[in-house]
């Protein structure tokens, strides 16, 4: 058996009582004496409240106070449960292992300063120390029995790392949250820690946890109404951050990709996220996606999916595309996949307008001639109608210089994709003509949290958020968070002779 199972078997057999730290002053013997003074304090505020003149004022200060106390009386309770566990020395097992490695008890507790979602409060645990004497820390079972983080209870570490995560939030805003909500005075040094650690616990289960959400909207637009086939769209796209370096700050370029499940009737079902901080040829990123789309397509059991892929025409966008999606196969049947890529009709409409204003001018018919364009590059080979008509206005008029560099770079940005530009059929199949979630990732990912007034990042810092935001933004927070409390590792009884170890399974 595990030390947490066995500390609740020793927990049951004991009686109401916990250890005195000052053995001249009686210490409260059960859990109502304990919380005696502060329902007292509760009555009283209670009568003082109804007993006089009633207003806003003294109703916003009735509540305020409540609160006040009705946390302290949470965080006695805490602290009497958790110090009650291991109250008891001599009935706690003489040796344990842990990573392979024994470890003997000691007959004497030490304190710990420990953050509850009520406050601060002090836990007394028993020590182990390796019984070959190595060099080995020494061992506090309890603490890992509990799941702190970093000296933080894992409910408040949630909290940590769900309010780090949060659009517009910073170190002074988290801090002072942290302090009116739960008590906690921290400082930055203890809050970075707490982030550091719980974003790489979800980031650690994020993958698989990604897996099985996409997997269950799958399921879902499997069993829609509609005339398509369900797809799996994805999508990648680049943002410029603001990175320090030994004290000198650059501008570059962090990545982020979705992939989203649209039903059959081309509703978007749900998106995943996936994001990195800067860097060259943004291989963690590729990576990343391609492992998650491959465990997908693994696992998937019905019908075969539709592909697509939805982005710009940036270097790193098609050369993943180029690279990985055009000839992967699939993982089980090793036969090649199609995808469908879209060029972003946002970014080609981009082009239509500079080539107008290369012909025209700015005014009045170079916005007509635009607007349309753009209604014809909806239609049946709008992209080439396109083309056909700015050549021949090309020809007609002699441009200047500049204006025929602008010209030629938009006119071959979407000779070159044509084979991505079929708009009117995308439409008739269901498939998106725009990247906005991709382009809007950019925003949500990143812009409303790293990118606000004056900040400026280093990687590990910067990639923490990160983690915590596409857990956050995919909408698997609480089944990734289960995992983690699941997966987190516990030390086991040695059930024979320490120099024999067994462990129970």
């Amino acid at each position: 058996m595990n030390y947490s199972t066995y500390l609740m078997m020793v927990l049951a057999t004991l009686p109401e009582q916990t250890d005195t730290k000052d053995k001249n002053q009686r210490k409260p013997q059960t859990l109502q004496e304990l919380l005696a003074p502060t329902l007292q304090r509760i009555d009283e505020l209670v009568k003082n409240y109804t007993t006089k003149a009633i207003d806003p004022v003294a109703t916003h200060n009735f509540e305020t106070q409540l609160q006040e106390l009705t946390r302290e009386q949470d965080r006695l309770t805490t602290q009497w449960a958790y110090n009650r566990i291991e109250s008891n020395v001599e009935q706690l097992p003489k040796h344990v292992v842990f990573d392979n490695i024994l470890f003997t008890r000691l007959n004497r507790k030490t304190p710990q300063n420990v953050w509850t979602l009520f406050g601060q409060i002090k836990l007394w645990r028993v020590a182990y120390r390796p019984t070959d004497k190595t060099s080995e820390p020494t061992l506090f079972p309890l603490p890992l029995a509990l799941g702190l983080v970093k000296g933080a209870s894992p409910a408040l570490a949630e909290r940590v790392g769900k309010c780090m995560a949060e659009a517009g939030m910073t170190q002074k805003r988290a801090l002072q949250r942290l302090k009116k909500e739960y008590g906690v005075g921290w400082g930055v040094v203890k809050l970075r820690e707490v982030t550091q650690t719980a974003a790489d616990q979800l980031n650690a289960v994020r993958h698989e946890v990604q897996v099985e959400q996409l997997l269950a909207w799958l399921e879902t637009a499997a069993c829609s109404v509609g005339r398509h086939k369900p797809l799996l769209c994805v999508g990648r796209d680049g943002v410029t951050l603001g990175m320090r370096y030994k004290g000198i700050c650059l501008k570059e370029v962090g990545s982020t990709a979705t992939v989203s499940v649209l039903d059959r009737r081309g509703v978007r079902l749900g998106t995943i996220y996936l994001a990195f901080t800067p860097e060259s040829g943004q291989p963690k990123l590729s990576e990343a996606l391609t492992k998650l789309l491959e465990e997908v397509l693994r696992r998937w059991q019905g019908d075969p999916l539709r592909l697509g892929y939805v982005t710009d025409c940036g270097d790193n966008e098609t050369g993943y595309y180029e690279k990985t999606l055009e000839g992967m196969v699939h993982p089980v049947t090793n036969k090649p996949l199609e995808w469908i890529r879209v060029v972003d009709y946002y970014h080609l409409s981009q082009r239509i307008w500079t080539m107008a204003e290369a012909l025209f001018g700015e005014g009045q018919s170079a916005t007509s001639w635009a607007k349309k364009m753009l209604r014809w590059l909806l239609k049946d080979g709008g992209a080439n109608r396109v083309l056909h008509s700015a050549a021949a206005l090309r020809d007609r008029y002699q441009l200047a210089e500049s204006a025929l560099s602008k010209f030629a770079n938009a006119y071959a940005y979407i000779r070159d994709r044509l084979a991505y530009c079929k708009y009117a059929e995308y439409r008739r199949v269901g498939l998106p003509c725009g990247s906005g979630v991709t382009e809007a990732a950019c925003k949500t990912v990143f812009t409303q949290r790293l990118k606000l007034s004056g900040m400026r990042w280093k990687k590990a810092g910067a990639q923490a958020i990160l983690n915590l935001r596409v857990v956050m933004l995919s909408g698997i927070w609480d089944a990734a968070y289960q995992r983690v409390l699941n997966n987190q590792q516990q030390p086991h009884v040695a059930t024979q002779h320490p120099a024999t170890p067994t462990l129970v399974a």
